[in-house]
């Protein structure tokens, strides 16, 4: 089974120009602690709630006029749409993260990959079941 067929298509993009304070609020409203951070059509790095919190407010960065661009990441780690779930669980493992943005092969960001989505996804549980059963 691959990634693209339990992945999140519905994501949510920040602009580098966003302030941190437009990327809390979806972040708040969505329930997420990360946000891909795009820019015409690309992933260009990622921002998390740790990013906000640590790095700009460390630094003693206003929410209001600090720029996401100033504290994301950008070391950018993902993996494909066409890789299978045991690359992805490894990927995640090797990273030490929940989640992780899914591209294409044109680098297009197509979806978010999560914990969740490998572990709840019906057919996984479903095999896992037959394979306790043997």
């Amino acid at each position: 089974m691959n990634i693209e067929q339990v992945m999140k298509r519905e994501i949510h993009v920040a602009s580098p120009e966003d302030t941190l304070h437009q990327a809390a609020q979806i972040m708040e409203a969505e329930n997420f602690d990360m946000l891909p951070v795009g820019e015409n059509d690309r992933l260009v790095g990622m921002v998390s709630d740790r990013d906000i919190t640590v790095r700009a407010v460390a630094r003693g960065l206003s929410p209001d006029d600090c720029k996401v661009r100033e504290v994301m990441s950008f070391d950018l780690k993902y993996v494909y749409e066409d890789e299978s779930l045991e690359e992805a669980a490894r990927s995640m493992s090797e990273l030490q993260v929940r989640r992780l943005p899914v591209l294409n092969r044109e680098q297009r960001l197509t979806g978010i990959i999560s914990l969740s989505d490998l572990i709840l996804h019906p057919a996984r549980r479903s095999r896992e079941k037959k394979r306790a059963e043997h």
